[in-house]
């Protein structure tokens, strides 16, 4: 039982191979032989009482010096100094250092601790001190293996590094890099906070709907595709909640609201994953307006819940999410980049020779209507725009062509009641004045249906009859809304890419 460390010594980390960290799993493997043979296998550990973390002792030495405490932890540093050791241990709060003694915990334990490895958890019981450095510490008086590792972790100076490898093998992420632990605290403080604005402060009501459905609706959006067996019928995941909870609204739950996952079978870059975070809510007898302040609101909250301030650092860019958002028209915004004015365009003709001539491709517009350009054009040329949709803002004014189940705006029909919210230059959230008109829906959806079958849109959103029946029986006026959480949380979080604030992100199996 030799005290061999396989700690990798930073200087010769870049001559580290496969073959040498073959060797050092195989020492591992061995000391656990060995402890099993001793009758100290500690995977027959069960548990251990833990009455104080690492951050609550140093933040109350004060209070809890000399106090007994126990802890339990990963050995994250070990340093030998023959008949004493010191250890750092991390728990859920960070980390905190042992002092480990022959003479403290017995001479066979101590035999057998000089044996434990960088990885390995363990229980530790013992008294707070602080050393003669200021190092607030523990005095161990017992030391227990209660799980061994039989992996090497990333070096202290070097981390894990690799991206691919990190989202793939989270799990050494958040060991060995705290900043990512971190981040994912916060976004379940996000997550919490979202929820409390939702039902303390407007008395929203959690529910849950279907992921799996045989329409997937209330977006447009490509759906991964399934089966089910027992009724022999194809499924889709869903790729919003929308409809489902606008039923809930008819049947009488006038707010409601949901957490939870969506699935697009879509491209994936910084700020797409195919599996992904969305929060929806509805609200009987409230519009547009209502669910704007519910937008700034969880969003202002949220900032103020995590960084303490409602300025929020991007990548170095500063956003005031302080209420109120600025509001930018959709049709605006395309003559303020372009100079198309469709204020001044009636015809579909007229306002594909205007694009035309801006310098849309004339094969790509040929079949488009005038509302439809105005969204393609808005899309194509002032999204991309630096610093135009750094907001936040709320861009209104969408044409009904691209918003299948909002309400016409009664001043202009050719227009919705809808807005998008963006900061950064991201869309964060998206929200309506809901249709509640089932002869016009019927024939939107009509619309889109035929896009489908034509193979002219596979995003259009499919017909839903129970969904129609449903606003037959009657939807009161309601002002519903989604928020992407999963970028919400990048911008709060300061992360540059969504794959950083989900702990799994979709990843392409590794070759065998």
């Amino acid at each position: 039982m030799g005290d061999t460390r396989d700690n990798i010594n930073p200087d010769i980390h870049e001559e580290v191979t496969e073959e040498s960290l073959n060797e050092l799993r195989k020492i591992r493997r061995d000391k656990l032989k060995a402890l099993q043979e001793a009758g100290r296998n500690p995977f027959l550990e069960e548990k251990w009482d833990v009455t104080a973390h690492s951050l609550d002792i140093k933040d109350n030495f004060d209070a809890m010096e000399d106090q007994e405490v126990s802890c339990a932890g990963r050995i994250m540093a070990f340093r030998n100094m023959g008949k004493a050791s010191f250890i750092d241990i991390q728990d859920k709060q960070g980390r905190i250092q042992c002092y480990v003694r022959r003479d403290a915990i017995g001479e066979e334990d101590y035999k057998w601790f000089k044996t434990y490895d960088i990885g390995d958890i363990i229980g530790v019981e013992g008294t707070v001190f602080k050393t003669k450095h200021g190092e607030v510490s523990i005095k161990a008086a017992k030391v227990v293996l209660l799980s061994k590792s039989l992996q090497i972790l990333p070096d202290k100076w070097h981390g894990l590094k690799d991206t691919d490898l990190r989202y793939r093998q989270r799990y050494v992420d958040l060991i060995v890099n705290p900043e990512v632990r971190e981040t994912f605290i916060k976004r379940a403080k996000i997550i919490k906070e979202i929820k409390r604005v939702l039902e303390d402060d407007y008395g929203y009501l959690e529910v849950d709907t279907p992921i799996l459905t045989t329409i997937a609706g209330g977006a447009n959006a490509r759906p991964f595709n399934t089966h089910h067996n027992t009724l022999d019928i194809d499924m889709k995941l869903r790729i919003s909640n929308e409809l489902y909870l606008k039923r809930l609204i008819v049947g009488g739950l006038d707010r409601v609201y949901e957490m939870g996952k969506m699935f697009r079978n879509e491209g994936m870059d910084r700020n797409h994953n195919p599996e992904f975070t969305s929060m929806e809510c509805y609200m009987a007898y409230g519009d547009m307006e209502s669910v704007m302040d519910v937008t700034e609101q969880i969003v202002y909250k949220s900032a103020l819940a995590v960084n303490g301030t409602p300025i929020i650092t991007y990548q170095g860019k500063q956003f005031d999410v302080t209420p109120p958002w600025r509001r930018l028209d959709m049709t605006d915004a395309v003559k303020e980049i372009t100079g198309v004015d469709f204020h001044k365009i009636d015809s579909d003709e007229e306002a594909r020779e205007a694009a035309i001539k801006y310098g849309m491709d004339k094969d790509e517009v040929k079949d488009m209507t005038r509302g439809k350009l105005i969204a393609e054009m808005f899309e194509e040329y002032c999204e991309d725009v630096p610093g135009y949709l750094d907001g936040p803002v709320f861009v209104v004014g969408h044409p009904v062509e691209v918003s299948p189940l909002s309400k016409r705006d009664p001043k202009d029909p050719r227009i919705t009641r809808r807005f998008e919210g963006y900061i950064n230059g991201w869309e964060v959230c998206n929200a309506f004045s809901e249709l509640n008109d089932p002869i016009d829906q019927y024939e939107r959806f009509a619309v889109q249906q035929a896009q489908l079958d034509a193979g002219l849109d596979d995003e259009a959103h499919p017909m839903d009859m129970d969904f129609v029946n449903a606003l037959e029986v009657g939807l009161p006026p309601t002002g519903g809304l989604g928020v992407g959480i999963d970028r919400v949380v990048m911008l709060i979080c300061d992360a540059p890419s969504i794959r950083d604030v989900i702990l799994f992100p979709t990843m392409k199996p590794l070759e065998k």
